[in-house]
């Protein structure tokens, strides 16, 4: 049966995504929590190789897993850009903002202090053209953990999300690679209940049950690649897709102030097309149509 729950599910595995390998909370918690330069350095030695050869077109590396209790997914990945320029992009909640509305399904982003700390609160829609009123909303508390010369970690935490999921939770790391470049680890995990996971099995089995991931798990009858498909499949696209947006938002630094919106976007779009079985869903001119609204209505509400 495809239900709105189902639809809502298969759309955003990450945060429904930012999403990915899934462990209990007690788990997840952990793992996202521990870190340091010393850990990502031996991390990077542990990728290497399949860093380099990654079939990404990218020295880029997903892990994807599941359990009952949720979903966790983990990007290994060398980007072109100095640490000290990934730490001034990032540290603050607003920066997030702009970086998570390259996302075609993200169409608005608030960025807050309060008490508790900076905040985000990040609307998401059930499918790009459906209007800002049908959006859902998450609130994620923004920490800058530790940003130092040789060690950038950034976490967001949601503790309540829609439709039986719960505790959000997204952490970046970096080290620096010389001068010029620098490796990152962007893990994501959110837990579900047993409706929500039903639901979006039910929707993969069936209307969804064409969309695969990245990880080749096989060989087709014409001696293809088989991509997984199901909950890590989902997981690993909406992955990419947030991977692609912090890369974009990096890229945008090389252009002048008032270029580097539209140079985000068309990043955005010109990279997530580079991989059209997995990632495909509009043309570059309705994309930039949905962000041009955005972009307007945010700025008639600002006045």
């Amino acid at each position: 049966m495809h239900t709105p729950l189902a639809a809502f599910f298969a759309r955003f595995g990450f945060w429904l995504v930012l999403g990915m390998t899934a462990l209990s909370a007690i788990d997840v918690h952990a793992r996202l929590e521990a870190g340091s330069a010393q850990a990502m350095r031996d991390l990077h030695r542990k990728y290497a190789d399949q860093l380099a050869s990654s079939p990404l077109k990218r020295p880029v590396v997903i892990d994807s897993a599941e359990t009952d209790g949720g979903l966790q997914g983990d990007i290994y990945a060398v980007v072109d850009h100095p640490i000290d320029e990934v730490r001034r992009a990032l540290e603050r909640s607003s920066q997030w903002c702009d970086m998570l509305v390259l996302h075609i399904n993200n169409r608005r982003c608030r960025a807050m202090r309060s008490p508790d700390g900076e905040k985000l609160t990040l609307s998401v829609v059930p499918r790009y053209d459906k209007p800002i009123e049908q959006a859902f909303e998450l609130t994620f508390v923004h920490r800058a953990v530790h940003a130092t010369r040789d060690y950038l970690q950034v976490e967001l935490h949601a503790e309540e999300g829609p439709m039986g999921t719960s505790q959000y939770r997204v952490m970046l790391e970096a080290v620096p690679l010389g001068e010029r470049q620098t490796f990152l680890h962007f893990a994501y995990a959110y837990d579900h209940n047993m409706v929500a996971r039903l639901a979006t099995m039910a929707y993969l089995a069936t209307f969804g049950s064409d969309k695969v991931g990245f990880t080749v798990v096989g060989k087709t009858a014409e001696a293809k690649p088989e991509f997984i498909k199901g909950l890590r499949g989902l997981m690993e696209r909406n992955a990419m897709r947030y991977f692609i947006a912090l890369d974009a938002y990096l890229d945008g630094f090389a252009a002048p102030a008032p270029e580097r919106a539209d140079k985000r976007l068309n990043t955005w779009f010109q990279s997530v097309e580079q991989y059209p079985t997995q990632l495909h869903e509009v043309d570059l001119a309705t994309y930039l149509a949905v962000k041009r609204e955005d972009r307007q209505r945010d700025a008639a509400a600002a006045r």
